[in-house]
Protein backbone atom coordinates (compact mmCIF):
# COMPACT_ATOMS: atom_id res chain seq x y z
CA UNK A 1 0.00 0.00 0.00
CA UNK A 2 1.19 3.65 -1.16
CA UNK A 3 0.71 5.94 1.27
CA UNK A 4 -0.31 9.40 0.57
CA UNK A 5 -0.40 13.26 1.77
CA UNK A 6 -2.91 15.53 0.83
CA UNK A 7 -3.80 19.39 0.60
CA UNK A 8 -6.47 20.86 -0.23
CA UNK A 9 -6.43 24.81 -1.78
CA UNK A 10 -9.02 27.43 -2.59
CA UNK A 11 -7.94 29.16 -6.15
CA UNK A 12 -10.08 31.92 -7.67
CA UNK A 13 -11.75 31.86 -11.50
CA UNK A 14 -9.58 34.82 -13.18
CA UNK A 15 -11.01 36.45 -15.58
CA UNK A 16 -7.72 36.10 -17.79
CA UNK A 17 -8.19 32.17 -17.78
CA UNK A 18 -12.07 32.82 -19.52
CA UNK A 19 -12.84 32.65 -23.31
CA UNK A 20 -15.13 34.99 -24.23
CA UNK A 21 -18.44 32.73 -23.26
CA UNK A 22 -17.08 33.07 -19.64
CA UNK A 23 -15.93 29.41 -19.67
CA UNK A 24 -11.95 28.60 -18.43
CA UNK A 25 -10.01 27.41 -21.03
CA UNK A 26 -9.18 24.03 -20.94
CA UNK A 27 -5.14 24.55 -20.58
CA UNK A 28 -5.67 26.57 -17.44
CA UNK A 29 -6.74 23.63 -15.34
CA UNK A 30 -3.01 22.29 -15.88
CA UNK A 31 -2.39 25.40 -14.11
CA UNK A 32 -4.44 24.84 -10.88
CA UNK A 33 -2.41 21.72 -10.53
CA UNK A 34 0.35 24.04 -9.97
CA UNK A 35 -1.46 25.64 -7.86
CA UNK A 36 -1.67 22.45 -5.73
CA UNK A 37 1.69 21.31 -6.23
CA UNK A 38 3.10 25.24 -4.69
CA UNK A 39 0.11 24.44 -1.36
CA UNK A 40 1.52 20.98 -0.86
CA UNK A 41 5.09 22.58 -1.16
CA UNK A 42 4.03 25.47 1.57
CA UNK A 43 2.24 23.03 3.78
CA UNK A 44 4.87 19.73 3.85
CA UNK A 45 7.75 21.86 3.24
CA UNK A 46 8.85 20.71 -0.19
CA UNK A 47 9.03 23.73 -2.09
CA UNK A 48 10.74 23.66 -5.91
CA UNK A 49 13.51 26.31 -4.23
CA UNK A 50 14.44 23.65 -1.89
CA UNK A 51 14.89 21.42 -5.00
CA UNK A 52 17.01 23.78 -6.29
CA UNK A 53 18.55 24.81 -2.96
CA UNK A 54 19.72 21.05 -3.06
CA UNK A 55 21.01 21.35 -6.42
CA UNK A 56 18.25 19.92 -8.33
CA UNK A 57 15.25 20.65 -10.91
CA UNK A 58 11.94 18.54 -11.27
CA UNK A 59 10.48 18.80 -14.59
CA UNK A 60 6.87 17.00 -15.59
CA UNK A 61 7.28 14.55 -17.98
CA UNK A 62 3.72 13.63 -17.77
CA UNK A 63 0.52 15.11 -16.81
CA UNK A 64 -2.76 14.30 -18.12
CA UNK A 65 -6.40 15.52 -17.16
CA UNK A 66 -9.74 14.53 -17.35
CA UNK A 67 -12.38 16.72 -17.86
CA UNK A 68 -15.77 16.35 -16.40
CA UNK A 69 -17.78 19.96 -15.85
CA UNK A 70 -16.35 23.11 -17.23
CA UNK A 71 -15.68 26.15 -14.68
CA UNK A 72 -16.61 29.81 -15.12
CA UNK A 73 -15.12 33.53 -14.58
CA UNK A 74 -15.93 34.13 -11.14
CA UNK A 75 -15.93 30.40 -9.70
CA UNK A 76 -13.97 29.42 -7.47
CA UNK A 77 -12.01 25.95 -7.33
CA UNK A 78 -10.59 23.28 -5.13
CA UNK A 79 -7.70 21.96 -5.84
CA UNK A 80 -7.02 18.73 -4.06
CA UNK A 81 -3.07 17.62 -4.40
CA UNK A 82 -2.84 14.03 -3.47
CA UNK A 83 1.60 13.01 -3.27
CA UNK A 84 2.07 9.10 -3.84
CA UNK A 85 5.17 7.99 -2.50
CA UNK A 86 7.03 5.62 -4.73
CA UNK A 87 10.25 3.77 -4.40
CA UNK A 88 11.10 5.18 -8.30
CA UNK A 89 13.02 8.37 -8.12
CA UNK A 90 9.65 10.22 -9.76
CA UNK A 91 7.17 12.38 -7.94
CA UNK A 92 3.48 11.34 -8.65
CA UNK A 93 0.76 13.98 -7.70
CA UNK A 94 -2.75 12.92 -8.44
CA UNK A 95 -5.45 16.22 -9.03
CA UNK A 96 -9.15 16.11 -8.35
CA UNK A 97 -10.79 19.75 -9.08
CA UNK A 98 -13.79 20.73 -7.15
CA UNK A 99 -16.42 23.60 -7.87
CA UNK A 100 -16.07 25.39 -4.99
CA UNK A 101 -19.81 26.42 -4.42
CA UNK A 102 -21.47 23.05 -5.33
CA UNK A 103 -18.83 20.21 -4.21
CA UNK A 104 -19.00 19.03 -7.84
CA UNK A 105 -15.89 17.27 -9.25
CA UNK A 106 -14.67 19.36 -12.65
CA UNK A 107 -11.79 17.60 -13.30
CA UNK A 108 -8.60 14.53 -12.45
CA UNK A 109 -5.52 14.33 -13.31
CA UNK A 110 -2.33 13.17 -12.25
CA UNK A 111 1.47 14.25 -13.09
CA UNK A 112 5.41 12.70 -12.82
CA UNK A 113 8.22 14.32 -12.43
CA UNK A 114 11.96 13.14 -12.30
CA UNK A 115 15.08 14.65 -10.63
CA UNK A 116 17.47 16.40 -12.67
CA UNK A 117 20.65 18.09 -11.90
CA UNK A 118 20.23 21.65 -11.93
CA UNK A 119 23.75 22.36 -13.79
CA UNK A 120 24.34 19.09 -16.41
CA UNK A 121 20.31 17.94 -16.61
CA UNK A 122 21.67 14.47 -15.36
CA UNK A 123 19.00 12.72 -14.51
CA UNK A 124 18.72 10.95 -11.34
CA UNK A 125 18.16 7.72 -10.74
CA UNK A 126 17.96 7.39 -7.05
CA UNK A 127 16.00 9.44 -4.78
CA UNK A 128 18.32 12.53 -3.63
CA UNK A 129 19.10 12.33 -0.20
CA UNK A 130 17.47 15.04 0.59
CA UNK A 131 14.18 13.86 -1.07
CA UNK A 132 14.36 10.90 0.90
CA UNK A 133 14.96 12.74 4.82
CA UNK A 134 11.79 14.69 3.44
CA UNK A 135 9.79 11.42 3.33
CA UNK A 136 11.18 10.06 6.27
CA UNK A 137 10.43 13.21 8.24
CA UNK A 138 6.77 12.69 6.65
CA UNK A 139 6.29 9.42 7.97
CA UNK A 140 6.77 8.11 4.58
CA UNK A 141 8.50 4.70 3.79
CA UNK A 142 11.64 4.64 1.72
Amino acid sequence: MHKTLTVRTEVPVRFNEADPLGIVWHGHYIRYFEDGREAFGAQYGLTYLDFYKNGLVVPIVNIDCSYKKPLRYGDKVIVETTYHNLKAAKILFKYKLFHAQNGDLVATGSSVQVFLDHKTNHLHLNNPSFFESWKHKNGLPA
